[in-house]
C-alpha cells in the first residue's frame, strides 16, 4: 500500500510540474505580447487561493507530495500574477503622468466584483 501511495504521489508531482509550466507559459506569452488584456485576474486569484489551502492541508496531514506540488504551482502562479500586474491594460497607460497603482490596491481591485470596482 505504501508503494501505491509513492507512485501516485510521484504522478502528482509530475502533473504539478506540468501545471506549473502552464502558468509559466502564460506569463511568458504576456511578456512577449506586452499586454495582459486577455488574462483574467480573478482566475489567477482563485487558483492561488486553492493552492494556498492545499498547501495548508498538506502541512496539516504532513503529506510531502501535496506540499511540493502546491509550492511548485504557487511559485509559477505568483510569477503570472506579478506579470499580469506589470502588463495589465491600465486606463491611463501611455499618458505622461501614468503611475501604476500600488500592488495592494491592485490586489483588492482584482478581488472586487466588476460592478463595484473602479477601473484601474
Amino acid at each position: 500500500m505504501n508503494n501505491l501511495k509513492d507512485v501516485i504521489g510521484g504522478l502528482l508531482i509530475l502533473t504539478s510540474i506540468l501545471d506549473a509550466i502552464k502558468y509559466s507559459l502564460q506569463a511568458n506569452k504576456i511578456r512577449a505580447t506586452k499586454t495582459a488584456k486577455s488574462q483574467s485576474r480573478k482566475f489567477i486569484n482563485f487558483a492561488i487561493l486553492n493552492d494556498l489551502v492545499k498547501l495548508a492541508y498538506g502541512y496539516v496531514i504532513l503529506d510531502w507530495f501535496i506540499i511540493i506540488s502546491s509550492w511548485l504551482a504557487i511559485c509559477c502562479m505568483l510569477d503570472l500574477w506579478y506579470t499580469t500586474y506589470i502588463y495589465y491594460p491600465y486606463k491611463y497607460r501611455g499618458l505622461i503622468s501614468f503611475k501604476r497603482p500600488n500592488i495592494f490596491y491592485y490586489l483588492v481591485n482584482s478581488i472586487l466584483p466588476n460592478r463595484i470596482r473602479k477601473r484601474l
